[in-house]
């Protein structure tokens, strides 16, 4: 005979209750677990894994809050990311380091300058000739200290980027001076065109006066000579 509950008498009707019953208690433990077992996953601290299992063990509520405030990704996803953000820093500062900064061509990591552009990128070895890093203490090839070195490396960047916009600076006034340079001489060609042209009419016009005066003249003789010219009437 089975449990009565709820002062349910029928045995059908008090069967389906209890197994009603047992499935929701099936359901709760169920929930306790998986919150436990997603908190092992999403938390790292084991004082907020037993406060969202405890929170669980009230039914249902507590898995409800625990599922709208727990975090949004898995541990192991967080971890994936940051070694995935890792190397894509690490291909980064290779490809920056196989990439001149000034011009952008390809280098070696044992170029002392850019082909290219002729930018010195790394400085030798006083002993053994070898490129060296700026953060380098010591040459990894012969084992001399570069602690001096060093610090003259270190101030060579803010150096090369003062040079880099004093030789900017220059080369807009230089632009600027060949600007304003090309406009001047347009204007003293223009000038010079105009006073040419102008010349020119003034020297036409000269020839023109002078032709009329030397015709006016050519007509003023024949006139004068006109009269002489003529034979005496006879007596």
């Amino acid at each position: 005979m089975t449990l009565a509950l709820f002062g349910i008498e029928n045995d059908g009707l008090n069967l389906a209750v209890n197994l009603l019953v047992f499935f929701l208690f099936v359901i709760y433990v169920a929930l306790v677990y998986w919150t436990y077992a997603d908190a092992t996953r999403r938390l790292e601290d084991p004082l907020l894994v037993a406060c969202a299992t405890v929170a669980a063990l009230f039914p249902f509520i507590g898995t409800i809050v625990y599922t709208i405030v727990r975090p949004p990704e898995f541990l192991e996803d967080r971890h994936e990311r940051e070694i995935e953000v890792k190397a894509a820093e690490k291909r980064l500062a290779l490809l920056e380091n196989r990439t001149c900064r000034n011009c952008g061509g390809e280098v070696e990591p044992s170029f002392l300058r850019c082909p290219s552009c002729m930018r010195k990128l790394k400085e030798p070895c006083r002993n053994c000739g070898k490129p060296l890093d700026p953060q380098w203490r010591v040459c990894p090839y012969c084992e001399s200290e570069v602690a001096g070195f060093r610090a003259g490396a270190a101030e060579r960047p803010r150096r090369s980027r003062r040079e880099a916009e004093r030789a900017e600076s220059r080369g807009e006034r230089e632009r600027g001076r060949r600007t304003e340079r090309t406009t001047a001489g347009e204007r003293e060609r223009e000038s010079m065109r105009a006073r040419e042209a102008t010349k020119a009419d003034l020297e036409r016009d000269g020839a023109d006066a002078n032709s009329g005066d030397r015709t006016a003249e050519h007509g003023t003789e024949a006139t004068a000579q006109g009269p002489s010219s003529q034979p005496p009437p006879p007596k």
